[in-house]
């Protein structure tokens, strides 16, 4: 059975695909075919005729099975902007069943399937929908990156409410240092590690360091990938917030 999750972000630019690529480095360190799907990617440049996102390269990079650049990304869109926004731009309209396709068949292909989402949990993608129903849509347990600076409790307290509202398994978090001159950041990851576990079953993954050109398996060494797999080999269901 192929093991799939679904990586969200308390914001963006929070180091979601960093994230992303060290989960898929873990994964292909224990020994699973690892692959990345990131369904919608929004902001490209063109290289030799053809239109690419830094976001899915990276995960490229980190995956230990490739996917057909269709199939990783079904939808791509040009414009750095919100999903709906861009594909209001292109004409493009974002359909689910199209990505829940995808993921099918790239979880034939893989032992492990590491989606990541765009933006943070409930981005707008079409005026019904957002990032939160996709998740819904593929029934994946979530891995929520917390972005680690000023405001970071508040955002992943609700975030983590807002998935547990969708009647989605919260498999972990982990703590993302993105602003080295944080204060307390020991107290906030303490209060966010009690948090999470007490209300959501949700235990702290790892703690991914300020990397400054780091690489993905660096980042991959602060993982805890054993603790991450038995979770997912569990059958995950989600708890009842309290």
């Amino acid at each position: 059975m192929t093991l799939s999750l679904f990586v969200t972000g308390t914001d963006t630019e929070i180091g979601k695909t960093f994230v992303s690529a060290a989960l898929l480095r873990g994964l292909a360190h224990a020994g699973l075919r690892a692959t990345a799907l990131k369904p919608i990617a929004a902001g490209a440049y063109e290289r030799d005729g053809v239109w690419r996102n830094e976001d899915a390269d990276q995960l490229d990079a980190a995956a230990s099975v490739l996917l057909p650049p269709d199939m990783r990304t079904p939808f791509l869109l040009k414009e750095p902007a919100a999903p709906h926004i861009a594909a209001a731009l292109e004409g493009v309209t974002l359909d689910m069943q199209r990505i829940v396709e995808c993921h099918r068949q790239a979880c034939e292909r893989a032992d492990a399937v590491v989606v990541e989402g765009v933006g943070g949990f409930c981005v707008p993608l079409t005026a019904e929908h957002d990032t939160a129903d996709l998740a819904v849509a593929l029934d994946l347990p979530v891995v929520l990156v917390v972005g680690m600076r000023l405001g970071c409790i508040s955002h992943a307290l609700l975030t983590a409410q807002a998935i547990a509202a969708r009647g989605l398994a919260l498999a972990g978090w982990v703590a993302n240092r993105i602003d080295p001159a944080m204060t307390f950041p020991e107290e906030n990851i303490d209060a966010l590690r009690e948090r999470l576990a007490a209300r959501y079953g949700a235990p702290l993954i790892g703690v991914v360091p300020h990397l400054r050109g780091g690489s993905a398996d660096h980042a991959a060494e602060h993982l805890n990938i054993e603790m991450l797999l038995a979770r997912l080999g569990a059958g995950m269901a989600a708890p009842v917030p309290r």
